[in-house]
């Protein structure tokens, strides 16, 4: 189960726009009020006892909430967002720098955007948040967790679902 949904801020707080999405994404899923949030010791939100998990993030326009049966992170940035390039020797692996040095001159301010919303995604689903530079991520400039709404550019990340291990005996044909 995954819901993906986003609000324009229209001068609201991000903070009051990102709870009143996300209770209403909980009403509409479960058909209850939404329980309160508490916080991991590094900070990651949650609901006590609930099986559902949720990411939160906003841009200077725009707050995104995601809510799923799995842990998930998300994250977006303003698709005009413009972001020095003295960042991607930073933050980007050998191989993701790789990448986006391949790319023309007119597309690189959105390559390292793509690659930042990825690696603030992942910070979120994993729970660990980000600790120094993110240079040790290998992800990839197409990644298909990325996509485009609303003049932004936005990034799932979901962990993997627990493997179920069927120790059933499989039965003989009658």
């Amino acid at each position: 189960m995954f819901k993906l949904d986003h609000w324009p801020l229209n001068g609201l707080d991000s903070r009051v726009a990102g709870k009143l999405l996300l209770a209403r994404m909980y009403e509409e899923l479960t058909g209850e009020e939404m329980p309160p949030i508490e916080k991991t010791p590094r900070g990651k939100p949650y609901f006590p006892g609930s099986d559902l998990h949720f990411s939160i993030t906003h841009t200077r326009t725009t707050v995104f909430c995601a809510i799923a049966d799995v842990p998930l992170g998300i994250d977006a940035e303003d698709l005009n967002r413009k972001v020095s390039p003295a960042l991607a020797g930073k933050i980007l692996s050998p191989r993701e720098y790789a990448q986006y040095e391949a790319v023309p001159a007119e597309e690189k301010n959105e390559a390292l955007l793509r690659f930042w919303v990825l690696k603030e995604a992942e910070a979120k689903c994993s729970g660990l948040g980000l600790r120094g530079y993110p240079d040790h991520t290998e992800f990839d400039l197409n990644d298909p967790r990325v996509t485009k709404i609303g003049g932004c550019m936005v990034a799932v990340i979901q962990a993997e679902a627990p493997q179920v291990e069927d120790s059933t005996e499989p039965r003989e044909e009658a």
